[in-house]
């Protein structure tokens, strides 16, 4: 799926802010490329019932690497780096290709946490349903609010995506909450961490959000939400699918054990 460039063109920065998010771009698409080798061997660990989880935890990384790849190639085109001198190339950076990712990767975050968890079918299916329909209206809502030119249109759509937003959070802290109840003891702690990472993660966004409410304008706006972004899909992606990960084995174990035990 192409994202269409909509961004204005961007304004010449320092090398520094230029570097800065070079960088961090080129790391984040070689962390989410390994993470995705990582998850998808790592199924030959985990019993087969946890091993959709650890696909779609791949696939998440996967999508993200691709469009990683895609705003690199864009940051490249947008300036030009010469002598120690960044100038703007009058290509438009065209960051579109984030809001594709997260409405491809959003919903299928809640989706894996789900899965893991491993509850009754009808169960599984409703609350993925849910919570999946949510986080891509959140997505969708956000989006004319990033590319908006004026600073109330940005909080107008901010304010509607933080609607979805609110249900998720409130579906990961009480209907959630109940079923975590229900899990091994083992692993409940770990559970709860990857809800609250999965909060805390994506609590970072707004924030990132909002930057130009603060007086940031400009290439110093430019920079904070570029690396405010990226560090909240490290987070929320590779951190998440890890966890996910060791989640996974931790219960397999638990249940290899529970039924050796019953055979004895």
């Amino acid at each position: 799926m192409e994202a269409v460039a909509v961004e204005t063109v961007p304004e010449a920065m320092s090398a520094f802010q230029y570097l800065l998010v070079y960088n961090s771009i080129s790391f984040t698409f070689a962390a989410m490329a390994a993470a995705t080798i990582f998850l998808w061997f790592g199924r030959s660990e985990v019993a087969p019932a946890y091993r959709t989880a650890l696909v779609i935890s791949g696939l998440v990384t996967a999508i993200a690497a691709y469009h990683y790849f895609r705003i690199f190639q864009s940051w490249e085109a947008a300036f030009l780096f010469e002598n120690g001198t960044v100038s703007a190339t009058g290509y438009a950076f065209n960051d579109a290709y984030r809001y594709v990712d997260w409405l491809l990767t959003v919903p299928l975050l809640l989706i894996e946490l789900v899965l893991v968890m491993r509850l009754s079918r009808d169960e599984t299916i409703s609350k993925a349903t849910r919570l999946g329909v949510a986080a891509a209206l959140m997505v969708i809502l956000g989006y004319p609010g990033e590319i908006a030119e004026s600073n109330g249109t940005r909080a107008l759509w901010g304010f509607l995506s933080t609607i979805p937003f609110a249900y998720i959070v409130y579906e990961l802290f009480s209907g959630l909450g109940r079923a975590i109840e229900t899990q091994p003891p083992q692993v409940r702690s770990l559970i709860k961490q990857a809800r609250l990472l999965t909060f805390a993660s994506w609590g970072f966004y707004p924030i990132v959000y909002m930057a130009p409410f603060v007086g940031l304008e400009g290439p110093t706006a430019n920079t904070v939400i570029q690396i405010g972004y990226t560090v909240a899909d490290l987070v929320a992606k590779v951190g998440l699918g890890i966890l996910i990960y060791i989640i996974a084995v931790r219960k397999s174990g638990i249940e290899m054990d529970q039924a050796q035990t019953a055979k004895a």
